[in-house]
C-alpha cells in the first residue's frame, strides 16, 4: 500500500501500529451508493475511512431501512467491530453516502492489535463511545422530537456529511431513513420551502 494514504492516520496512531496497517491493511475506493454490508453477511474486515462517508441502516421486517449514523472520515463503524469480534452475522446495512475510500483492516487483526496498541485500543473504545452517542441521540430525536424537528435535523446531519448545501435525494429514501410515509415528508418540505428553510426541485433539496 502507498504510505502517503495513510498520512492522516499520523499523530493517531503510534508509527509501529501504522507500519501493520500499511503491511496487512487493503486500501479500497467505494463508488457512491455501493453497498458495504448487508444483513446476514459475515464481516471480514473493519474499515477505516479516509475520505467520504458511509451511512449505516437498520432494516425491518418490511424492508424499510432506518437511519442509525453516518460515518466520515478516519472513522470506523462499532457495528462492524462488534459482528468482527463476536463472529456475528451482519445485522446492518452500509451503504456509500459519496466515493468514499477506506482502508479494511483484516478481522484477525482486530483483537490482537487491541492487545498490541494502546493507541487501537483507545480508537476502537472511542468508536464505541461516539456510535453509543449518536445511538442516544437518535433516540431521544424519536422520543422527543416532532417530524418536522426530526426532519430537519436529518438535513442538517446529512449536509454536514457530505459537506455540501445541496442534497441528491428523494422524498422517498428520507421517509424510509426516518420510518415515515413519502407524503408527510413532502408536506413538511413544502412547509419548509415556504419560510425558506429550503428550495425543492426532482431529486434535489437546497438547503438555504
Amino acid at each position: 500500500m502507498n504510505r502517503s494514504l495513510l498520512d492522516g492516520l499520523t499523530g493517531r496512531f503510534e508509527p509501529a501500529l501504522i507500519d501493520e496497517i500499511a503491511r496487512v491493511g487493503i486500501y479500497q475506493e467505494i463508488e457512491e451508493g455501493a453497498y458495504l454490508i448487508r444483513p446476514g453477511s459475515y464481516i471480514r474486515s473493519v474499515p477505516i475511512l479516509l475520505n467520504g462517508s458511509v451511512k449505516i441502516m437498520r432494516p425491518d421486517t418490511e424492508g424499510r431501512e432506518a437511519l442509525l449514523y453516518y460515518l466520515g472520515g478516519l472513522d470506523s463503524c462499532a457495528m462492524s467491530l462488534t459482528c468482527c469480534l463476536e463472529k456475528k452475522q451482519s445485522e446492518i446495512v452500509a451503504v456509500a453516502e459519496e466515493k468514499t475510500q477506506l482502508i479494511a483492516i483484516p478481522v484477525e487483526k482486530v483483537e490482537e492489535w487491541i492487545c498490541r496498541f494502546a493507541t487501537w485500543k483507545q480508537f476502537v473504545f472511542k468508536t464505541y463511545q461516539r456510535r453509543f452517542d449518536d445511538m442516544i441521540a437518535t433516540i431521544d430525536s424519536i422520543a422527543f422530537q416532532k417530524l418536522d424537528e426530526r426532519l430537519l435535523a436529518y438535513l442538517k446531519k446529512k449536509a454536514q456529511s457530505c459537506q455540501c448545501s445541496v442534497l441528491q435525494i428523494t422524498h422517498e429514501e428520507i421517509a424510509n431513513e426516518l420510518a415515515t410515509s413519502r407524503e408527510v415528508i413532502s408536506r413538511l418540505l413544502k412547509q419548509m420551502e415556504k419560510i425558506g428553510y429550503v428550495k425543492l426541485s426532482r431529486n434535489k433539496i437546497d438547503i438555504l
